[in-house]
Order: structure tokens, then C-alpha cells, then sequence
């Protein structure tokens, strides 16, 4: 037969009439939208009044969300996805022939809109959405190591000393006050349990509420032993959490200081008990004996799957930017990104 293939001229379907209306991206092009417009504001001021036109920065955030949500591993490949797939070019806004962001316009332009406090409004604003599904009274923390984009070669000495470079480090004595990476200054050696490998990493923390396992609050911090505990109080803090909330969280939190900082802000701690470590526990049965406190065990695995979301397909296993401000925006707006996806989730229910 003829196989001949004629290229069309124009074309009269939109990409909006190609994708599906049951796909799950609808639901949350449809809430990032609304969101993007309460930030309008934010965004009027990044910009100056002359000059070569930049991406809009509502295009940067959806391009962004993409990445995360299908896991693409690189901004080029990212790029090369917009430019031939109609569901990615109808979620960031793109017309069918409009021409695609280089590389490294679209990282320079991100570097520059996704700071810190772009991220923070962004996640804050998904959190305000989630509302109708949030506790006010009970509470997860825990945090989880995220590999630093840099190798234990670059591990070197401050001093300037002889190390052969950071080649030859097997057998050597190698501390954060004494050394440093000069690939990410802002990572530290870390080693997460006892009998793991010491690596190159940042922390990252999220506070969960128990009644649908949404993200309240998150942050990234530089990888040290009290991180985890300095940042759930301040995690804290910032909520709000009323009088009388409870608190879940591991053994690595069971210490005397952290359970003595919680009660002092009105938060009762329903930490698992280390009960191996010297000088025992910090929970005695004046708290385990209630039902609320095994009730806050039995929720406090869910945090998990914050985690396993966010590192496999959020890309945040070994992150590919350095320095603890970039590592904390990535961070923050993964976790905004899980919470969209609960979301439009728990609204597809309460629909059906």
C-alpha cells in the first residue's frame, strides 16, 4: 500500500483536546494555576522593567514540577521532553510550536526565581489547600540523609595540608572540623545508623500530620548529630502546634534535651524509647501508658512514604546541586510536589 506521509500544514487540535479528562495532571494543572496566581505578587518584583525577556516564572514552577514528578533525571532531558511531548508542553503552558528554553537558559533563569522563599510561599500555599484534610493536634517527625553532589575525593584537608589530593584516604583520620569538600563546601561526612558508610550529605526534615500523611513543614539542614532534633523544634515552632498536640517520632529523638524542649512548647512527645541508651530512656510511663501514645506509633511509619516518594521519584537520593540553600528549595519543593499529589488524590475521593 501507500505509506506515504504528507506533513499537514496546520493543525486545528489543541494540546489542552489531546490530553485526557481523567488524566491526574488536570487535577493538579488545576490547582498549581490557582496557586500561581496568589503568587503573581511575589513574582512582578524578580523581574526588572527592561531587558531581554525572561521565562515566566509561572513556566519555570510547572517545568520544575514535571522533573519531579516523572523523575527526570537532568534539565536537558527535561528539555528535550517539552520539546516532543504534548502532555508536558500543555501542562508548563507551551503552544505546539513554540520554540524550547536551552538548558542552560532554563537552569540560569530557575537558579535565579526558585530561591528559598519562592519555595517556602509555594509549599506553604499547597499546605493552605490541604486544610479540609489536616490534624491540628497530632504529629510525625523524622528526617533522612540526602547524598551530596560530591565524591570522597574531594574531601580535603582546611589547612591546606598534604593529602595526596583526597586520593589515598583509606586509613586516614578524616573529621568535618578538619577537613572539607571542595566540591560542596556545605556538605558534611555523615554516617546515618552505626555500621553504614560515612558519606557526603545533607539532611532533609519533614513534619508530617497523622490523619492523611501530608507534609506540614519541611526544611533542609547540613548533615549533623543533633540536626534532626534542633530542626523538629523549630519545625515545630513555626506550625504552631497548639497546647496539647502530640508528637511521634523515632529513638534518635529519645534524648532528654529534645523531650524537655517539646513539653516546654505545649507538645507532648510520643517518642519510641531507647531503652539501650545509656542512662535510658526520656520516656517513662507517664506517657506510654495513655492510648494515644501507641496510637501515635502505629502512625508515625507513614512518614516512610514521604521518604520513599521523595527520593526514588523526586530525585532526591543523591541530589545534583550544591550548597545547603539549593539542596533546601529542591528539598521544600518536593515535599510541596508530594503534597499536590495527595491532594488531587483525596479530592478524586471525596468526588467519587
Amino acid at each position: 500500500g501507500d505509506d506515504r506521509q504528507p506533513a499537514a500544514l496546520f493543525s486545528y487540535v489543541s494540546p489542552d483536546a489531546r490530553v485526557p479528562a481523567d488524566h491526574p495532571l488536570r487535577a493538579i494543572r488545576a490547582l498549581v494555576d490557582g496557586l500561581l496566581r496568589e503568587m503573581s505578587p511575589d513574582f512582578d518584583g524578580l523581574y526588572a522593567a527592561v531587558g531581554r525577556p525572561s521565562i515566566p516564572p509561572e513556566r519555570l514552577l510547572r517545568a520544575q514540577l514535571l522533573q519531579v514528578f516523572y523523575s527526570i533525571r537532568s534539565e536537558r532531558l527535561l528539555m528535550e521532553q517539552l520539546d516532543y511531548n504534548i502532555l508536558f508542553r500543555w501542562f508548563v503552558g507551551l503552544e505546539m510550536d513554540e520554540p524550547i528554553w536551552a538548558p542552560t537558559v532554563f537552569t540560569k533563569n530557575r537558579d535565579r526565581v526558585l530561591t528559598h522563599m519562592v519555595a517556602q510561599r509555594f509549599f506553604q500555599l499547597v499546605v493552605a489547600q490541604a486544610e479540609p484534610w489536616l490534624s491540628d493536634e497530632h504529629f510525625t517527625v523524622d528526617g533522612t540523609l540526602i547524598e551530596a553532589w560530591a565524591g570522597h575525593k574531594s574531601f580535603q584537608r582546611k589547612d591546606g595540608g598534604s593529602d595526596d589530593d583526597g586520593r589515598h584516604f583509606h586509613g586516614q583520620t578524616r573529621t568535618n572540623d578538619t577537613h572539607a569538600s571542595k566540591t560542596d563546601p556545605d556538605a558534611r561526612l555523615y554516617r546515618k545508623s552505626n555500621g553504614t558508610e560515612a558519606r557526603l550529605a545533607y539532611l532533609g526534615h519533614v513534619l508530617m500530620e497523622n490523619r492523611h500523611g501530608l507534609v506540614v513543614q519541611a526544611m533542609a539542614t547540613q548533615a549533623t548529630g543533633t540536626a534532626e532534633r534542633d530542626a523538629a523544634v523549630q519545625m515545630l515552632q513555626a506550625h504552631g502546634v497548639p497546647d496539647g498536640g502530640t508528637l511521634g517520632a523515632d529513638k534518635a529523638y529519645d534524648t532528654h534535651d529534645f523531650v524537655a524542649r517539646t513539653r516546654a512548647l505545649g507538645v507532648t512527645p510520643h517518642v519510641s524509647q531507647n531503652v539501650k541508651r545509656s542512662g535510658g530512656s526520656a520516656i517513662d510511663a507517664r506517657t506510654t501508658r495513655h492510648a494515644g501514645y501507641a496510637l501515635s506509633q502505629s502512625c508515625r511509619p507513614r512518614v516512610e512514604r514521604v521518604f520513599g516518594w521523595l527520593k526514588p521519584i523526586g530525585g532526591l537520593r543523591k541530589v545534583k546541586l550544591r550548597g545547603l540553600a539549593h539542596v533546601e528549595w529542591l528539598f521544600v519543593f518536593a515535599c510541596a510536589a508530594f503534597n499536590l499529589k495527595r491532594i488531587a488524590n483525596l479530592r478524586a475521593g471525596v468526588a467519587a
